[in-house]
């Protein structure tokens, strides 16, 4: 593979071309970006048609760009910037790996629930039209395309720490209003949930039977099959542990009596055997 140098390539745009065609990977088309402007050194992406299996609503087949081999510091902005020339772009999703689960924008501010992605990752870039994602497939730069310009810059290194450690330190009157609407909603929803369920308690089925519910002032346990299972496998263990106790109380009062009529059967035998060991002995000191 020939080596470019960044003097020749920043010199001879159509080395740009030749750099894609040495990197190219089978099925996949080159795309050359770089951070800034003042960057010699450049990037390249990988990208070609996305094709599933099944059905996929956030990645459509016929619409969704693969794209591999994405840096840390390239965020969706700056894929729907460089992919807009070719269509309008509905989304940019960004995976750990190809085919994971896709890493959706938190809801929360304060509260998130997904991790950003800080090694390399792939991107599924989904277009309006299909016709979008055949330019794209073909898109061929003759320069680099820059992800951080003046008017739309990427924050990276001390500032996005900075910036990082500014956003996980809240305002309490903002903490406080997200809070309160996030108890607000879920208030709203057991409050929906406990109605559908008195309403389904009141109204008989198809065959006249009535669903018992835990809420009220007697809650009662629903009678279903698994429930009457564990009821009947409850009683049945209760009474044979009963009878098992029963049993083993007679035994150990008959084996107490038998060892006991044991120990008095061996004692009158040794006494026999100590005065028979008397009237044989030779010796008589007395």
């Amino acid at each position: 593979m020939k080596k470019t140098t960044p003097s020749k390539t920043s010199e001879d745009p159509n080395s740009f071309v030749q750099l894609c065609r040495d990197f190219s990977v089978s099925g996949f088309s080159a795309i050359p970006v770089k951070f800034s402007a003042a960057c010699e050194a450049c990037h390249l992406l990988y990208c070609k048609p996305h094709q599933v299996r099944g059905t996929d609503d956030s990645r459509p087949a016929g619409r969704t760009l693969f794209v591999l081999n994405v840096p840390p510091y390239c965020t969706q902005d700056c894929l729907n910037r460089l992919f807009s020339r070719c269509g309008k772009v509905e989304a940019v999703h960004f995976c750990e790996r190809p085919g994971g689960q896709i890493h959706t924008d938190d809801t929360s501010t304060f509260f998130p629930t997904t991790q950003e992605i800080r090694t390399f990752k792939v991107a599924y870039v989904v277009f309006e039209k299909p016709s979008g994602l055949k330019k794209a497939a073909g898109l061929k730069l003759s320069e680099p395309f820059v992800l951080s310009t003046r008017d739309q810059p990427v924050v990276t290194g001390m500032r996005k720490w900075c910036q990082k450690y500014t956003q996980d330190r809240p305002d309490v009157a903002e903490l406080q209003s997200e809070l309160d609407s996030f108890m607000a909603e879920y208030d709203k929803r057991k409050k929906d949930e406990l109605e559908r369920e008195k309403a389904r308690g009141e109204e008989p089925d198809e065959e006249g039977w009535v669903t018992v519910t835990r809420h009220g002032r007697t809650p009662g346990a629903p009678r279903t099959e698994a429930m009457e299972k564990k009821a009947l496998k409850r009683e049945k263990k209760k009474r044979s542990r009963r009878e098992l106790m029963n049993f083993y109380t007679f035994q150990i009062r008959e084996g107490k009596r038998e060892h006991i009529a044991q120990l008095r059967k061996k004692f009158e035998e040794d006494k026999d055997k100590i005065a028979a060991m008397k009237a044989n002995r030779r010796f008589r000191p007395y």
